[in-house]
């Protein structure tokens, strides 16, 4: 039993350990806590050091502080390490990573507003897999945290297309979870809330390398869907920039696009230097980034076989009409019934609305390299249909893509079987021409009537293509296709007569103006007439042959252009005078008005040489250049306007070929060069009328 003396001295020794244990805590306390000036004080210095790149300052900053490299310094809760990452300093970043002491490991999960840790910042980059790796090891939690969207530093390094920090990120990954046998855990790091997976995103983000290396690695994500229920190949099929048919180029690109090597192959100094182009280089990465995008699509194309999901209320059909005359059958009518009986139960199974195959996905934005690929490798997928009941050949004309339908022609037998079709309305691919898409995301820059021409000149030609049934047949609204294209055209008609009397009446005025100078020039002739006889001056001059010449021809032609839109201007504006007889007055209207013009401005520069004619040589060729200025920029003005006329001249000699076929030769032969040398939006509307006669 103790004595009074030595449990005072143990009650002494007590209150002195505890007095000690209160001032070293208020010492700490002291040392945490600061004013608000200093806080943002220190803040801003951190903060400078850190943009400017003093990482020896960083560093003695943060030594100075409790928390260390840890320390939240902004006001989206990001720590000194989150920005030193985001600035992609490696270097720095390791740095601070040795100054988490072993007390504060547990720290290294914060996150920011985003929910983002360290390791998210670390993925976003290829240079920053040193630093992901010794953040796991002190800190293995890392890898499976999420952002408040779902993301985990893997999903993060697909979504920046970082290749080497998913390699990384992903060995780690299996390293862990593969081990402890959590293969579910694993799968589930590779996808985001959204059901969105890695592979979904590298495609996305269009990083066609990374998403190839997932899908040959983890084949059990090609067929996965995200919330929205599309796979990866459907994903690249809505994305037509990603290949060469999707993009629009010149000449000039066109041809540096054949001759850009993409390889990883040794290159002379010619074509390194060529690469410091900023055009070349730019093509250059665009043709990569086409060929990589072409290499997943075979391979994920390969695993595909959605084609082959074919409902069979696809096939199902009305009892529908052979023409127009008379009323409905008993049979129409019983079947009517049964088939609102069917939809009924039928809607159920189909309330949500279901993504196209990639095969039609392809074929509604023209990506020409899937829908082909997919043909050559299972050429059945052809028949395929969607739940409309439509087949490849209705998507193809209701979109305009008319190089898919120029390839599915080539395959003969299947394409007189789809010619044959008819969707769950009754619409026929005739039908399909007066269908047209209005939001298709193009950028047409072509008027209103030629875009109007364009859809008269399809129809001609896929009525010439389709049997003689399906031109009187009707549809389940008991429209036929020329019904239906003329009542679906109703606006694109007035859009068209609109432009097309803008557009005649602001070229009359021109050409009004430029008879009343050629009419006025006639009565002025250069040199002024000889007081005595009455003639000209200058009349036994060469120049002043030119001139006379020159400005009756001026005159004449803007005379003709003037009647020319006067008669455009009067015209009905029937439907069918959009085809050839409304576009084809224009490009003659504009013809003479470009003559007019040339030959007014020769003789503006037959007069100017007539008057300095004792002058040097090169002032008049500088005359003679300046003279046709005006006239230069009124051609390239003009010249897209006109190339698109010129298919008015084109269709107008096909048809004297067909009345006249002995004089068109090698007719067919021509036309068939061209339709495989050219891809366009829409090709010639004739192609196929001379195989057909």
């Amino acid at each position: 039993m103790l004595n009074p003396s030595a449990c005072l001295f143990i009650c002494m020794h007590a209150h002195f350990i505890y007095a000690l244990f209160l001032l070293k805590l208020s010492l700490s306390h002291a040392r945490t806590y600061m004013n608000p000036i200093e806080k943002h004080t220190r803040n801003k210095e951190l903060y400078n050091a850190l943009l400017q790149r003093e990482g020896d300052k960083v560093i003695q900053l943060c030594q100075g502080i409790p928390e260390g490299p840890l320390y939240i310094l902004t006001i989206r809760n990001d720590t000194v390490l989150h920005m030193a990452i985001y600035s992609e300093q490696t270097d720095l970043v390791l740095r601070l990573l040795k100054l988490v002491p072993e007390s504060h490991l547990d720290k290294m999960t914060l996150q920011n507003d985003s929910g983002r840790t360290i390791l998210h910042e670390a993925a976003s980059s290829d240079r920053n897999v040193p630093a992901a790796r010794e953040m796991l090891r002190k800190s293995p939690k890392l890898l499976a945290m999420r952002t408040k969207r779902g993301d985990t530093a893997l999903f993060r390094a697909a979504r920046e297309g970082q290749t080497e920090s998913f390699k990384f990120l992903d060995g780690e990954v299996n390293k862990i979870f593969q081990i402890d046998g959590r293969e579910e855990t694993r799968n589930a790091i590779h996808q985001r809330d959204d059901k969105t997976t890695t592979l979904h995103i590298s495609v996305l983000t269009e990083s066609f390398g990374l998403a190839l290396l997932i899908a040959r690695k983890y084949q059990y994500l090609v067929d996965e869907r995200d919330g929205y229920g599309m796979t990866a190949l459907q994903l690249l099929a809505c994305n037509p920039s990603a290949f060469r048919s999707g993009g629009k180029h010149n000449s000039l690109k066109r041809l540096i696009y054949t001759c850009v090597v993409t390889e990883d192959t040794p290159v002379t100094e010619e074509v390194e230097s060529c690469y410091r182009v900023p055009l070349w280089e730019t093509i250059r990465k665009q043709k990569k980034k086409h060929e990589a995008a072409l290499r997943l699509a075979k391979f994920l194309i390969e695993k595909d076989t959605s084609w082959e999901a074919t409902s069979v209320s696809a096939f199902r059909r009305t009892q529908l009409k052979t023409h127009k005359y008379g009323g409905s059958s008993a049979a129409t009518k019983s079947q009517g019934v049964e088939e609102v009986q069917i939809d009924k139960t039928s809607h159920a199974m189909s309330t949500k609305e279901t993504a196209g195959t990639p095969l039609f996905l392809a074929t509604k934005v023209g990506i020409i390299e899937i829908v082909e690929e997919i043909l050559n490798r299972y050429p059945q997928a052809v028949e395929h249909r969607d739940d409309e009941g439509r087949s490849i050949l209705h998507v193809a004309i209701q979109y305009r893509q008319m190089h898919i339908f120029d390839l599915v022609q080539k395959m003969e037998i299947p394409m007189m079987r789809l010619m044959g079709r008819t969707d769950k309305n009754g619409n026929s691919v005739l039908h399909m021409v007066g269908m047209k898409e209005t939001d298709r995301a193009t950028e047409d820059t072509q008027s209103p009537a030629l875009l109007l021409q364009e859809d008269l000149l399809l129809f001609e030609r896929v009525q010439k293509i389709s049997a003689t049934y399906y031109t009187n047949h009707c549809n389940s609204q008991g429209q036929t296709a020329e019904e239906l294209f003329a009542t679906n055209m109703d606006r694109s008609r007035k859009d068209a007569i609109e432009w097309l009397k803008r557009t005649a009446e602001n070229c009359s005025i021109v050409s009004v103006l430029i008879a009343t100078v050629a009419f006025a020039a006639a009565y002025t002739v250069p040199g002024g007439p000889n007081q005595s006889t009455g003639y000209p001056i200058l009349l036994n001059q060469p120049l002043f042959v030119i001139f006379t010449i020159t400005d009756v021809l001026s005159l004449t032609f803007s005379l003709t252009s003037v009647v020319t839109f006067l008669s455009i201007l009067t015209s009905a504006f029937r439907l069918k005078d959009f085809k050839q007889s409304l576009p084809q007055k224009l490009l003659l209207g504009v013809t003479f008005l470009i003559f007019s013009i040339s030959m007014m401005m020769l003789a503006f520069g037959a007069t100017v040489i007539l008057t300095i004619r004792n002058k040097e040589y090169w002032t008049r060729i500088a005359l003679y250049s300046v003279a046709f200025l005006p006239v230069n920029i009124f051609a390239l003005s003009y010249l897209p306007l006109y190339m698109s006329l010129m298919r008015t001249f084109k269709y107008s000699i096909e048809k004297i070929g067909q009345a006249f076929p002995r004089f068109s030769i090698n007719s067919r032969t021509i036309k068939s060069q061209a339709r495989s040398s050219t891809i366009s939006t829409y090709p010639s509307a004739t192609l196929t009328t001379h195989s057909l006669v």
